[in-house]
């Protein structure tokens, strides 16, 4: 399994908790709604909206998930969303 970043891609199971623990840990609080989703056999895409609570406010990004499965597990994830839309709303969440 892995996470496919701009960077390249986070392998293995500790490492990508490592990778996850570090993006969410500003996190209050967080509730994934699902817009839509799409699944074809081992292929799922999620569109959905990230609704996240950072020092009391919200940051909310709009995203897709990719996942490809094998075996009923996650062989593939990725992510997409737009990096500058949740550095500014995160840098509006933490100023005092």
């Amino acid at each position: 399994m892995f996470v496919q970043t701009r960077e390249g891609a986070v392998q293995g199971r500790n490492n990508i908790q490592q990778f996850i623990s570090g993006f969410i840990r500003p996190w209050e609080s967080t509730d994934w709604e699902i817009v839509s989703l799409v699944a074809d056999g081992d292929l799922v895409m999620v569109e959905r909206l990230d609704k996240t609570v950072v020092a009391g406010s919200p940051v909310n990004i709009p995203c897709l998930g990719y996942f490809e499965l094998e075996n009923g597990k996650i062989k593939i994830w990725r992510d997409y969303f737009d990096l500058s839309t949740y550095t500014t709303a995160l840098t509006q969440a933490l100023q005092p």
